[in-house]
Order: C-alpha cells, then sequence, then structure tokens
C-alpha cells in the first residue's frame, strides 16, 4: 500500500495559500490561475482552514455576497483533518469516507508538506489510475 509520502513525491507538494483576511475574489483568481479547487488558509505562518470552490458556491454566491466583498475567512472551513506521511492512501480514504470530505492536509510534525484530494488518492487506488489523462484513455 502506497504511503502519503509516495504520493506527494509522484504528484509533488505544491500547497497553495491565501490569507483569511483576503477578498473571495482574490481567492477565486488564485484558484483560476493556478486550476486548483482548494487552498490552504493560512495565518502568522499556521494553517487556519481550508477554502473550496464548495465553500464559495454555498456561503458567498447561494447567500447572495459579493465575492470582492467577503473575506476569505467567512467562507473558509476552519476545521480541516490531517494526516502524516507514513499514512497509508486506504488510511486517507477511509478517513474522508468518514468525514464526508474531498481533501486532507498533510503534517510532517509541525510542518504543512502538502495537500491530498480524492482524486490523488483514486488515481493511486484504482488500477490504471495514474493514466487517466492519458490521450488514448481520455478517447474511449
Amino acid at each position: 500500500m502506497q504511503t502519503v509520502k509516495e504520493i506527494l513525491h509522484s504528484k509533488g507538494h505544491d500547497i497553495w495559500s491565501i490569507s483569511p483576511y483576503a477578498t473571495m475574489l482574490e481567492a477565486l483568481k488564485l484558484m483560476s490561475a493556478k486550476d486548483i479547487g482548494v487552498l490552504v488558509v493560512i495565518d502568522g505562518g499556521r494553517p487556519v482552514g481550508i477554502l473550496s470552490e464548495r465553500d464559495y458556491a454555498r456561503k458567498v454566491v447561494l447567500l447572495g455576497k459579493k465575492s470582492s466583498e467577503t473575506a476569505v475567512k467567512d467562507a473558509m472551513t476552519s476545521k480541516f483533518h490531517s494526516v502524516r506521511p507514513d499514512d497509508t492512501a486506504e488510511q486517507c480514504v477511509k478517513l474522508m469516507v468518514a468525514k464526508d470530505i474531498r481533501h486532507l492536509l498533510v503534517f510532517d510534525g509541525e510542518k504543512l508538506v502538502g495537500i491530498l484530494s480524492i482524486k490523488d488518492l483514486a488515481k493511486t487506488l484504482i488500477p490504471g489510475g495514474e493514466n487517466w489523462a492519458s490521450p488514448s484513455l481520455l478517447d474511449t
């Protein structure tokens, strides 16, 4: 069974973050520029939450708030779950299913070293998943 450390080695350790005091518009622009669906919210050098496209839809758009006037802190999810580099992909999926979440922060001790999505884990656990983006698979 692959470990989180091995998955991060394959996918990369990129962590895109934003301040809780930034606007939702700034967050959306960053997500669009990086082609990602979640940001880690960092305050004082420490993660204080995560912000997903789902948070935006439910806590900004559906409430009629303006992206340019809403702070990230008012839409982020402050309760996040984390794993360690030595945890397995299977353990991560079990946690995601149990908590009904799609992203996990990865900490090595106190240091944030990565983020995993359910897609990252599916690519790892489903045979052939690492080839999902190959042109031959997409043409079928």
